[in-house]
Parts: structure tokens; C-alpha cells; sequence
């Protein structure tokens, strides 16, 4: 079994699920009391909020580029970052490192492909929604034909995420608002839902949307055991 190294703390709240799906799925595929071998780097998420919303992202570059190579010396084989937004600096990570980073675009692209779907809405933070890293990479990688809210419901949809998801805060309210972001979407003919941030499955799940709804979650999580599987 390969080792996953783990990039978190993006939130907490999102990385705890990571840990948790990863875990069941391999005792699920190896029976018993088996269990991931796993590192986690986990960062403090109010200090990467405040760069993020100061727009400094070459001091995000290197705390990012720092934990990995802690990974990367603490053993691990791949590396995953648990969280979109964060892979904004994806290849510079890449680069930096002798170990592969697995993509969290990539198997979600890909499942997005197998189903024959190709017009998708991506929910997500104002940087992942408004930035070409995450779209351009869907597009250009797998062809999809990428769909982001209104400025209005993107700030919402934003909002929600740092106010509240990431505290761990689930509101009624805020579901109903992502509801109804989701229904314009798909009104302006998405065929789907990408939810492009990793603490969007606290909030929405396949029962909130009337187009299949695609994970980034859970899907990055099951890529990794499939990878650290691999051969075993």
C-alpha cells in the first residue's frame, strides 16, 4: 500500500472527511481492521484565509511547496491537496517535489466524462469560480464546457463557504440559497454540478440538485485509494 500525503487543514472540517473516506474505503476494499497509510500536514487555516483574501499568493505558493516537501521527507508516495482553491498553485507544488500530486480536477473530469455530460456548473470560492486555474484545466484537459453563478450569487455562494463551512456551520437558509443558485444553473443549461470546494458537501448533497451533482470530495478521496491500492 502507497503512502498518501496529505495536504490540509483547507479546512479542517473538509480534511476530516478526506481522512474518514479514505479510512472506510480501504477497510471496505481490504476487509477487516485495515486501515490508509496516511500523512497529513494540516495548516492553520486562518492564516492561509488572510492570504488568500490579501491576494498574496506567492507567500501561499511557499507554504504550500514547504508542506510538501515535509511530506514528501515524512515518506509519503503522492501527494493530494485537500482543497480547490488551493490548487491554484498546483504545478508549482508539482515541481517542487519527486513524488506525483494527484489533481483533484482530473478524476472529477474524468467521472464527469464517463457519464456523457459536458456542460457543467461549478460552485465553488470566488477564486475558483473567477480564475482560470481550475476552469481552464477542465476545458482544456477534458473539454468541458464550464458554467460559474452570476457576480451576485457567486458572492453568495463565497460568503457561505468562509462564513460558515468552514466553522463548521450547516444553515437551512444557506442550503436554500445554494438551491436556488443551483436551479439558475441548470436553467442556463448545465447538464451538471461540480462542487468545486471541498466543505460543500457539509451543505449539498444529490437531494438538493435535479442534475447529478459531482463531489470534488469524495471523488478526490476515492482516487487516492485507488492509487495507494494500486498493485496491492
Amino acid at each position: 500500500m502507497k503512502v498518501i500525503g496529505l495536504i490540509g487543514g483547507m479546512s479542517w472540517e473538509s480534511s476530516a472527511q478526506y481522512y474518514r473516506i479514505i479510512n472506510e474505503t480501504v477497510r471496505d476494499r481490504l476487509g477487516g481492521v485495515h486501515s490508509a497509510k496516511s500523512l497529513m500536514w494540516s495548516m492553520d487555516f486562518g492564516e492561509i484565509e488572510r492570504l488568500q483574501h490579501d491576494g498574496n499568493w506567492p507567500a501561499l505558493t511557499a507554504e504550500m511547496i514547504a508542506a510538501a516537501r515535509r511530506l514528501e521527507a515524512g515518506g509519503a508516495d503522492f501527494l493530494m491537496i485537500c482543497t480547490n482553491t488551493m490548487h491554484k498553485m498546483a504545478a508549482d507544488v508539482s515541481a517542487a517535489v519527486s513524488i506525483p500530486l494527484l489533481h483533484i480536477a482530473d478524476p472529477t473530469a474524468e467521472k464527469i466524462r464517463a457519464a456523457g455530460l459536458g456542460k457543467v456548473g461549478l460552485l465553488g470560492t470566488a477564486f475558483t469560480m473567477e480564475q482560470d486555474f481550475y476552469k481552464g484545466r477542465l476545458k482544456d484537459a477534458f473539454g468541458l464546457d464550464v458554467l460559474v453563478p452570476e457576480a451576485e450569487d457567486r458572492a453568495k455562494v463565497h460568503e457561505i463557504i468562509y462564513r460558515e463551512l468552514v466553522a463548521g456551520i450547516v444553515k437551512d437558509s444557506s442550503r436554500d440559497a445554494y438551491r436556488a443558485i443551483i436551479a439558475r444553473l441548470v436553467a442556463a443549461g448545465a447538464e451538471a454540478i461540480i462542487m468545486g470546494c471541498t466543505e460543500i458537501m457539509l451543505l449539498i448533497s444529490q437531494v438538493d440538485s435535479p442534475v447529478p451533482v459531482f463531489d470534488t470530495t469524495e471523488i478526490h478521496a476515492l482516487a487516492a485509494v485507488d492509487l495507494a491500492l494500486e498493485g496491492a
